[in-house]
């Protein structure tokens, strides 16, 4: 069965910033999203990360620092079990749909270093896979496309209904909903099997990256590095 046709398990994460290596999780969503856009389980969690929430996160998400330090949960017992059920759903072989997997799986690989925890590929034995990443598929297949590329704009290129932007599980929805409307659309994509599919994200990741890296080395920044790996990042970099 086409890999777009069976159940997608979505992945989000809301946090306090943009970097990998200094930012924590905030909230997170693991849902399950069948062919017909039904929701059949789901996970969250809202965690205290142990820091100040910034007033831009917040203004973003909606959630502030004395929320999660009302409400949240201890940040090392939630990201173990953020991890093992992300490790869960790519055991399964079931696809794991991540927007800006980039930045979503590198940033909980590193909060499960700093609680001394497992990473996904740690608990998996190989790199995490299949991952279908909207953001990386949408820029491949239509790569001359003028306009931003977040996920509000792909459900509105793609026709897919957002509720609530920004909120961990409503973002997971959309993104499932998204990657099964390019599927349906770019009869390539659809085609693929989950893991062929995996390996050319893989490849367009570093191709994308290598283009912008020129972009901007011609036009404003003589030095930019932009990262290739994908979908983790590896530490040290």
């Amino acid at each position: 069965m086409d890999w777009h046709r069976q159940p997608l398990i979505g992945f989000d994460l809301e946090t306090t910033g943009t970097d990998v290596e200094t930012d924590r999780v905030v909230t997170a969503a693991v849902v399950r999203v069948e062919p017909d856009g039904a929701v059949s389980a789901e996970q969250t969690w809202l965690l205290d990360p142990g820091v100040v929430i910034p007033a831009q996160a917040s203004a973003i998400h909606g959630i502030s620092t004395d929320h999660v330090r009302a409400c949240g949960v201890p940040a090392a017992a939630a990201i173990e079990e953020i991890a093992e059920a992300v490790a869960g759903v790519l055991r399964s072989g079931a696809p794991l749909v991540v927007m800006n997997a980039r930045y979503d799986l590198s940033l909980l690989d590193r909060e499960c270093r700093r609680y001394g925890l497992e990473s996904l590929g740690e608990r998996l034995g190989v790199a995490p896979a299949p991952v279908v990443d909207p953001l990386v598929i949408d820029k491949h297949v239509d790569k001359y496309r003028k306009g931003t590329r977040a996920l509000h704009a792909l459900c509105a290129h793609y026709g897919v209904p957002l509720d609530a932007a920004h909120d961990a599980r409503a973002d997971a929805v959309a993104a499932a909903g998204v990657v099964r409307r390019m599927a349906e659309r770019h009869r390539l994509v659809g085609a693929m099997s989950a893991a062929d599919l995996h390996d050319l994200q893989v490849r367009a990741a570093a191709e994308q990256s290598a283009s912008l890296q020129a972009y901007l080395r011609r036009t404003s920044s003589p030095t930019a590095v932009v990262e290739s790996a994908w979908p983790v990042v590896p530490r040290g970099r």
